[in-house]
């Protein structure tokens, strides 16, 4: 990679520092154990998408660990920036499967993976999770989605995740005998969706043990989708963020 000018740098660094924090998040909301799981965000450099950088995690280091300066920063075909800091270290198995996302949708700023029990309970069935909440209908516009069965390693997952999100209202998706994956415009945002799954994968597993769940009729799943999106909130950062 060419030497960065200063704009770039500064939004490195700010990337940077906001993806080591959001880590502290998925640690706080119980999303995740030991060194899984991975946060990243993109950075923009203006013009071409495909000239953009991503950050993320380096791979098996503990979440006490992370710091801005060991955060790993990435080309869009996935691979380190030699030079940098934390260019030392290996990046996230899944870097990749993120690479990939952030090639194919260019609106996207971030991606999360975690393996928070529930909705890796959902993916392990191979089922998606039924819109019966009106949070759910709020958050993802309808029910989560189920991807396809991927190995680590490529961009196989990468893939999975884009087919099934692609033109679909969802922000997360279940990649089947894996776990979810969240995107979002910014890391924070992708943060956001990952806690949110969690919650609604736990609360409609536990209302199918009192019996029948009753979906939610679609044209009320698109009020209150336009609404929690497009009216919610004091702004469209206020409502992505969750404020």
């Amino acid at each position: 990679m060419n030497e960065v000018d200063e704009a770039t740098a500064a939004a490195i660094a700010k990337t940077r520092a906001e993806v080591s924090r959001l880590h502290g998040e998925l640690v706080r909301y119980g999303l995740v154990v030991w060194t899984g799981g991975n946060v990243s965000g993109r950075v923009r450099r203006g013009g071409d998408p495909a000239d953009d950088l991503f950050v993320i995690k380096p791979s098996g280091v503990g979440y006490d660990d992370l710091t801005p300066d060991n955060m790993i920063l990435c080309t869009l075909d996935g691979a380190v920036v030699d030079g940098s800091p934390g260019s030392d270290r290996s990046p996230s198995s899944d870097t990749a499967a993120h690479a990939y996302v952030y090639r194919n949708m260019p609106d996207v700023g971030g991606v999360v993976h975690t393996h928070s029990a529930y909705a890796v309970a959902w993916a392990a069935r191979g089922e998606e999770i039924p819109c019966v909440i009106t949070a759910m209908a709020d958050e993802f516009g309808g029910p989560v989605p189920v991807g396809p069965f991927a190995i680590i390693g490529d961009d196989s997952i990468g893939r999975g995740i884009v087919q099934t999100l692609r033109g679909h209202r969802s922000r997360a998706v279940l990649m089947q005998g894996h776990g979810p994956f969240t995107i979002g415009a910014t890391a924070k945002d992708a943060v956001k969706a990952a806690v949110m799954l969690e919650d609604v994968a736990r609360t409609v597993h536990l209302a199918r043990q009192g019996g029948e769940v009753l979906p939610i009729p679609q044209d009320a799943i698109d009020r209150l989708y336009d609404r929690y999106q497009n009216v919610y909130g004091q702004a469209a950062d206020d409502r992505r963020s969750g404020s």
